[in-house]
């Protein structure tokens, strides 16, 4: 058998110091991500970052800069996530787009209101990547490619 991770795409938007997340219905409870889900066929990973923000909170997001690549083991789910993580800014917010299922709002936080909620972080790296977009962490887009 071969071992195959779960690949996944993540929006890092801050907006005058706040961060887009959503509040979502798992079934481990409601827990706080940011605008995040699985890559699908045939589509790129800057489409796939594109695409959920669109689903998970009606606002289109402008991938600007990759903000890291990381790997994640789910103890609960046994489940090993790569996850793919931009940053960049929304350009267009549609308030009346039926969010993902699953999906109970999207909202802005601070960083001082996420730190004290990790508790109910879908995963650790809510917190990852928002310390590293903190931290200035950047990488061009190019260095991603898509063969049709």
């Amino acid at each position: 058998m071969i071992w195959k991770p779960n690949v996944t795409v993540a929006a890092v938007v801050e907006q005058e110091g706040k961060y887009l997340l959503v509040e979502e219905q798992t079934c481990n409870g409601i827990l706080f991500n940011q605008p995040a889900g699985h890559l699908e066929p045939d589509e790129s990973i800057i489409q796939g970052a594109i695409r959920e923000t669109l689903e998970e909170t009606g606002y289109t997001f402008a991938p600007e800069w990759l903000l890291g690549v990381y790997r994640w083991h789910s103890r609960v789910e046994n489940v090993t996530f790569i996850r793919f993580a931009f940053t960049g800014s929304v350009i267009d917010h549609d308030p009346s787009l039926a969010l993902d299922a699953g999906i109970l709002r999207a909202g802005w936080f601070g960083v001082d209101e996420i730190r004290e909620t990790a508790y109910c972080h879908r995963s650790p790296l809510v917190m990852k990547c928002i310390d590293d977009h903190l931290a200035e962490k950047r990488y061009p887009l190019d260095i991603l490619s898509h063969c049709a």
